[in-house]
């Protein structure tokens, strides 16, 4: 599905030529000349109407309860009817997260730091150039985006790698930190084989030190201990003899 755009503005050879733009770069776009419009676009007439009805001169004072489709705003400062910051107060009233840039004409400071004091995330002065609004639109919706949860699994082993956080069925297995470096070695890499060397290399390049050997054997042998059913016949963590190690895909 396309991500889609919400376009503000009154100026109709602006919304022709952006809106080529847009949908020539893959984006769906939504485009309203007035504020009421654009609010009936975000959340539908009758939350439009409920919102204007409550101050249509005071920003500030719009409250909504509910979502919108889009991923990005591109607000105009000066319309027809209504203005831009009355768009981007009530659009991030209800949702918070959803990314706002103004388009405006104007490049006064005190424009640029009302939108941006309204929670705009970015501002951009027209005339602006092409590939930079395409630019600033693709950086800021990928910001907008939450980070994906880093989770792997190696067979019934879970782990949180951003809470550095070790599972079997449901209880937490405790590791040392070398202990856990080399699991999720071992999990990022599931199903491929992995040389002693190899081992030892990462092992080096994250913990400063060195690992002999024999210490790696020992390390190996102890995360077994505590992540197999049966350590003296790892199912999870294969010997393949003479070449290094496979970890269970």
């Amino acid at each position: 599905m396309a991500t889609r755009i919400l376009l503000v503005e009154d100026d109709p050879s602006i919304i022709e030529s952006l809106t080529e733009l847009l949908r020539g770069e893959g984006y769906a776009v939504d485009h309203a000349s007035t504020q009421d419009d654009a609010l009936a676009l975000a959340f539908g007439a009758h939350a439009a109407k409920a919102a204007s009805a409550q101050a249509p001169a005071s920003p500030g004072a719009i409250t909504l309860e509910t979502s919108t489709p889009y991923a990005l705003a591109l607000l105009d400062v000066t319309l027809a009817q209504g203005n831009g910051f009355a768009v981007c107060a009530a659009l991030k009233q209800a949702t918070p997260n959803l990314p706002v840039i103004f388009l405006t004409a104007s490049d006064d400071e005190f424009t640029t730091v009302a939108g941006i004091q309204m929670g705009a995330d970015d501002y951009i002065a027209k005339p602006f150039r092409p590939r930079e609004l395409l630019a600033r639109i693709a950086a800021t919706i990928r910001r907008s985006q939450p980070a994906a949860k880093r989770v792997l699994s190696l067979g019934p082993i879970r782990i949180d790698a951003d809470r550095a956080h070790v599972e079997r069925d449901g209880e937490e297995i405790v590791l040392s930190a070398l202990e856990y470096r080399l699991l999720l070695l071992f999990a990022s890499n599931a199903g491929k084989l992995i040389t002693r060397e190899q081992i030892r290399e990462a092992l080096w390049d994250d913990a400063g030190t060195y690992i002999e050997e024999n210490t790696l054997s020992v390390y190996i042998k102890r995360l077994r201990d505590k992540i197999e059913d049966d350590p003296a016949r790892p199912a999870l963590i294969e010997t393949v003899r003479g070449l290094g190690y496979k970890a269970r895909g």
